[in-house]
């Protein structure tokens, strides 16, 4: 549920703000914590290369 939860918090609101949602303090060891959370898919990869490049991309 967790990590469900942050990780929705990280995609509709960003990293920072995930961070503080899930009460990991900022410095050292905070960004380590929240990536524990937060993953990309490859389709979500594959649709921000899409839109950088805008060409399309298969897997987007």
């Amino acid at each position: 549920m967790r990590y469900t939860t942050v990780t929705w918090v990280e995609r509709n609101f960003g990293y920072a703000v995930a961070r503080a949602y899930a009460g990991h303090a900022e410095g050292g060891g905070a960004v380590g914590t929240t990536a524990t959370y937060v993953r990309a898919s490859l389709q979500e990869i594959a649709g921000a290369l899409a839109a950088l490049t805008g060409e399309p991309h298969p897997l987007a």
